[in-house]
């Protein structure tokens, strides 16, 4: 009896958590208190702890340890505090984020971004491409949050 209490109180639990569907990484975060692009570039300027909310445009195809995100009209280049966690290499297009951490405003060298280039599958020609450096927000997460 004890069994089939406890499976009629937790099943419903389970699934209520799985159909939300949101996915963590690194630190468990919540979701409030984000801010806009233009709050994200004040903490640039800071160098203090922001929350925002992005669309994923890609992520690292080889290990999951990039994602480039779409916040209101600026593209962010995300990567992980200490490499000390990954995000799936693949089917995050278009899905929502929560990311927390450190933003900086940035210059991303011509051999990071052809690094990069070379990650997402680029071919050779257009990786060559590359011979300039981007200035470019770039943002540390210390935890995701994917819907």
């Amino acid at each position: 009896m004890k069994k089939i209490a406890f499976l009629i109180f937790f099943i419903p639990l389970f699934s209520l958590a799985q159909s939300e569907g949101f996915k963590y990484y690194g630190e468990k975060i919540n979701s409030q208190n984000t801010v806009t692009l233009k709050g994200l570039i004040n903490h640039a300027k800071e160098n203090s702890l922001a929350k925002v909310n992005g669309t994923i445009l890609s992520s690292c195809p080889k290990k999951g340890c990039w994602m480039q995100v779409q916040v209101e009209t600026d593209t962010v280049q995300v990567t992980f505090k200490d490499y000390g966690f990954f995000v799936p290499k693949t089917g995050l297009e278009s899905k929502k984020t929560v990311l927390e951490g450190f933003v900086k405003q940035d210059t991303i060298s011509v051999k990071m971004l052809r690094h990069y280039a070379e990650d997402a599958g680029k071919s050779k020609s257009e990786i060559e491409q590359i011979t300039k450096p981007e200035f470019k927000l770039s943002f540390i997460a210390n935890g995701v949050i994917i819907n």
